[in-house]
């Protein structure tokens, strides 16, 4: 469990290989500010440098918090290989249920994305990582559906996504990362 002076304490979502804990958000601004010690103490996992690479889901998530307070158990989780209390990625969601942009996909829907560091990837941690948040959010939150936007140039994030069941029902274009297939899937 995590706590920091301006949140409630809220739980780990556990699996048989991971922890995603919430990064408190003292936890994300030392990682923005490049003080993954200190963060790496608050968080009680050993945070890689290669987390501020692409530092872009701790900002939106820092930014979306700072909006938005009630968005906090939806906010940047630790993915920690628990054997090793060692981070090897992140989770989040990318809004609270709901939000506008998903009405017109479905209703009680919210949209997660992941990252798994380089030398992690391929062991199917982001598939377990994604099937436990879905279900924290669906049993706790009573979330119906979730959403995820796959670039067509990422071939692995497209299979897991396709693996986790999710269907193609749509194309935006992002700002930043330009094209992207958004995907859904009813919730199990």
């Amino acid at each position: 469990m995590i706590t920091d002076r301006t949140a409630p304490a809220i739980d780990d979502i556990v699996t048989p290989r991971l922890t995603l804990r919430l990064m408190p958000a003292d936890a994300v601004t030392a990682c923005l500010a490049g003080d993954l010690a200190h963060a790496s103490r608050m968080t009680g996992t050993s945070i890689p440098h290669e987390l501020l690479e692409d530092p872009g889901a701790l900002e939106a998530g820092r930014m979306r918090l700072g909006e938005d307070p009630d968005y906090l158990p939806w906010s940047v989780r630790a993915i920690i290989l628990t054997a090793e209390r060692r981070m090897i990625g992140h989770i989040r969601f990318h809004t609270r249920p709901d939000p506008d942009y998903l009405q017109s996909y479905a209703r009680n829907a919210v949209e997660f994305g992941y990252l798994i560091f380089r030398s992690d990837r391929g062991h199917g941690y982001a598939s377990e990582a994604a099937k436990a948040v879905m279900e924290w959010a669906g049993d706790v939150h009573g979330v119906q559906h979730f959403a995820a936007s796959v670039s067509p140039d990422n071939p692995p994030s497209l299979r897991i996504v396709q693996r986790l069941g999710f269907a193609k029902v749509g194309e935006e274009m992002d700002e930043i990362d330009g094209i992207e297939y958004v995907f859904l899937r009813a919730a199990h």
